[in-house]
């Protein structure tokens, strides 16, 4: 059981970042039974921004700027994984009329005018809050908690392909999902505003859901990955008010 546990936590640091992780044993652990560890996989890379803002705001730089180092640590860690899913999920969500040329478009790994605004947005967004924090800590618990977004939204809703890491994680599991959504939620309670943070962030991811259920008819890797992304930019804003 141990040892089950301990490889679904190894696909989760894989899937989720792009640090160091081995190789998985065999057999191979089921993507939607291991989404109670993505929230310790989003330990990984808020430790290292976190890590780097303690650091530079130690050594006397100014928050926007050790924010911004920060930043492009925790995005180094990853792989920018997730903020390429949020681009590809905004080409595809206005990009077509039709949900085969949304899916299509989602697939091109060439970005697109919405795609480029997203990210704009989506980074300014998440780095001027983080400034506005300038705490470690908050970072910490942000990274774990946004991580529980795309472990609900492989859990509640169907593929909308018959192939990729959205079908690939369809063997859904409501406990994996309860262990997630616990793990995610905990450090917040330790950071002032951590509740209201979460409605928040609950509020943002639900409405994705229900626009990618409408839009591709349920979820891909991508709205996985920017289910992450809408939840740490709503979980940053909420704290930084």
């Amino acid at each position: 059981m141990i040892r089950a546990r301990l490889a679904e936590l190894q696909l989760a640091v894989m899937l989720l970042t792009r640090l160091p992780a081995g190789r998985l044993p065999a057999p191979v652990p089921v993507i939607g039974r291991a989404a109670w560890a993505f929230p310790l996989a989003g330990l990984l890379p808020g430790l290292i921004g976190a890590g780097v803002l303690a650091l530079t705001l130690w050594a006397g730089l100014a928050a926007v700027l050790a924010a911004g180092l920060a930043l492009a640590a925790q995005i180094a860690a990853t792989g920018a994984l997730h903020e390429d899913g949020f681009a590809d999920c905004a080409d595809g969500f206005w990009g077509a009329r039709d949900r085969a040329r949304r899916l299509e478009i989602m697939r091109d790994s060439r970005i697109g005018s919405f795609g480029a605004v997203a990210l704009i947005l989506g980074i300014g967004l998440r780095w001027q809050a983080l400034a506005l924090l300038a705490d470690p800590g908050a970072m910490i618990a942000v990274a774990m908690a946004s991580r529980a977004a795309p472990a609900a939204l492989m859990t509640l809703l169907p593929p909308a392909r018959a192939d990729g890491l959205g079908h690939a994680a369809q063997a859904r599991s409501l406990p994996a999902l309860a262990v997630a959504l616990i793990l995610g939620s905990a450090p917040l309670a330790l950071v002032p505003g951590g509740a209201v943070a979460l409605a928040a962030a609950m509020l943002a991811v639900t409405g994705l859901g229900l626009m990618a259920r409408a839009r591709l008819g349920g979820q891909t890797g991508d709205v996985l990955g920017a289910g992450q992304q809408i939840a740490e930019i709503a979980l940053l804003l909420a704290l930084s008010r």
